[in-house]
């Protein structure tokens, strides 16, 4: 194939990024590298395609390229972790992370890249103390809550698990989120809540009508019914009303 793109690389690298173009990005770098092999946006770009293709060994080729030029590139340290974390070798991803933290202690990136390089290495006490510096810069970071939950459940903690799966799902809507708090409600037992929780119900709401059904003295899945049928109720004569209005 002959790629007959002309104009600045970088723009031609970003449109055929968008494209979603990996192939063609790796045959343009080529002939990048060609005539200069020390091009750091080459090098760069050709990682970041070689990751999207699957070939993470040559995503480790390209980026020691690219760090031999500057140690502390962190377009190159970011896709050398990911390349790594596909291939298995988490004890390495620390020392990368440590590089970026280096220069910048706050990078919630690499705090939770190291969280999980921990998690997967079994220290998992390190892990959540990593989330932990994470949600101390970005309280809401739904990364490191959902990685915290995660590790808490591993740990048979489902309580805190819930906790930190709830306030992930505060941030973003999600039903994996919903679904695994569930599954912490189900190895507590609670059935009633686990029901409601895989319906999408944050913690406040699944605590408010599981008391409800109670005094109601009906069946978690009857009251829920019923209240959903009476939203619908409501939401269908706010319509009627407003049609009137009109």
């Amino acid at each position: 194939m002959t790629l007959a793109y002309v104009g600045n690389p970088i723009d031609v690298i970003k449109k055929l990024h968008s494209n979603q173009q990996w192939g063609d990005i790796v045959l343009f770098c080529q002939k990048m590298l060609e005539s200069d092999p020390k091009d750091l946006v080459a090098l760069q770009n050709m990682a970041m395609a070689s990751l999207n293709l699957g070939r993470f060994d040559d995503v480790v080729l390209y980026s020691d390229k690219a760090l031999s030029l500057n140690e502390f590139d962190e377009y190159a340290l970011k896709n050398k972790i990911l390349a790594l974390e596909q291939l298995g070798k988490h004890r390495e991803i620390l020392v990368l992370c440590d590089k970026i933290l280096l220069k910048n202690p706050t990078h919630t990136w690499a705090l939770n890249s190291k969280g999980l390089a921990y998690n997967e290495l079994g220290q998992h006490d390190d892990a959540i103390l990593h989330y932990d510096k994470t949600l101390s810069i970005e309280p809401n970071n739904v990364t490191a809550l959902l990685n915290k939950a995660v590790t808490l459940s591993f740990l048979g903690k489902f309580v805190d698990a819930i906790k930190f799966y709830d306030l992930a799902q505060q941030q973003e809507q999600q039903t994996k989120t919903a679904m695994a708090k569930s599954e912490a409600y189900q190895k507590l037992g609670k059935e009633d809540e686990a029901f409601l929780a895989a319906q999408g119900l944050l913690v406040s709401d699944i605590e408010k009508y599981v008391i409800d059904s109670r005094a109601n003295k009906m069946k978690i899945f009857d009251y829920y019914c019923m209240m959903e049928y009476r939203t619908l109720e409501e939401s269908d004569h706010q319509k009627k009303l407003g049609s009137k209005l009109r």
